[in-house]
């Protein structure tokens, strides 16, 4: 629980803000990642601009009941003292279980996130108080919302290690990136050469657009012949 994400370089997240998820999923499949996709994380409203940032990690498992009670909010191993440990910039990433009908976060612990600048919050659980975590302007995604409090379905038990969320594991200091499309973890080993093959993909299906705006045919386009190839390469080139 003492492990601080490093920081990101602003280049590599500003870079990655030009990707969509979609890209990065190809991109990491090509080196042989398939499941990276987060499962259950919707965007709550529409319009949430893509979202680039460090894994903080959150876990909840199976409530007990006697840990999963009210009075475990006061803890020191407490959701409100993992929102204390979040640094600026970092995504909140918490693996809830899938579990639907407890709210693992309601207004108050994200407006506390909004105001110490937590760029964003992701779980495959549900949130609560719905009108209330809209006003705090904190981008979430998530499966839904419900009213029960996240005691009456889940026991929070750690942040910053390794977690299982939407079925994918997600370690601290991964990157997270997010959309329209959902989550996307890359691992922090990989975020070089990712963001390289992945500005490349964005650029040359940037030109492949336009070509089909242009009346081109698929066969030979997309993907790229050798021809196509060429002719895309040249382009670069004016």
């Amino acid at each position: 629980m003492t492990l601080d994400p490093k920081p990101l370089d602003p280049k590599t997240i500003e870079a990655l803000k030009a990707v969509s998820t979609a890209t990065l999923t190809t991109v990491l499949l090509k080196k042989g990642l398939r499941n990276v996709w987060l499962r259950g994380t919707r965007p709550i409203r529409e319009g949430q601009p893509r979202l680039v940032g460090r894994a903080f990690t959150l876990r909840f498992v199976p409530a007990r009941e006697d840990l999963a009670t009210p009075a475990a909010w006061a803890s020191p191993i407490s959701t409100r003292a993992a929102i204390e440990a979040m640094p600026e910039g970092c995504i909140a990433v918490a693996d809830a279980m899938g579990v639907t009908d407890a709210g693992i976060f309601g207004d108050i612990l994200c407006a506390r996130m909004a105001r110490r600048k937590v760029a964003g919050l992701v779980t495959d659980g549900v949130v609560r108080d719905m009108a209330g975590v809209l006003e705090t302007g904190l981008p979430v995604w998530c499966q839904g919302v419900a009213a029960p409090p996240s005691v009456a379905g889940l026991t929070f038990v750690n942040w910053q290690e390794p977690i299982a969320c939407g079925g994918v594991a997600v370690f601290p200091d991964d990157v997270i990136v997010v959309d329209a499309d959902g989550a996307v973890v890359i691992p922090q080993a990989l975020v070089d050469s990712i963001l390289e093959e992945a500005t490349e993909q964005e650029d040359m299906e940037t030109w492949i657009m336009e070509e089909v705006r242009q009346g081109c045919p698929l066969p030979g386009l997309y993907p790229m012949n050798a021809e196509t190839k060429a002719r895309y390469q040249r382009s670069r080139q004016k």
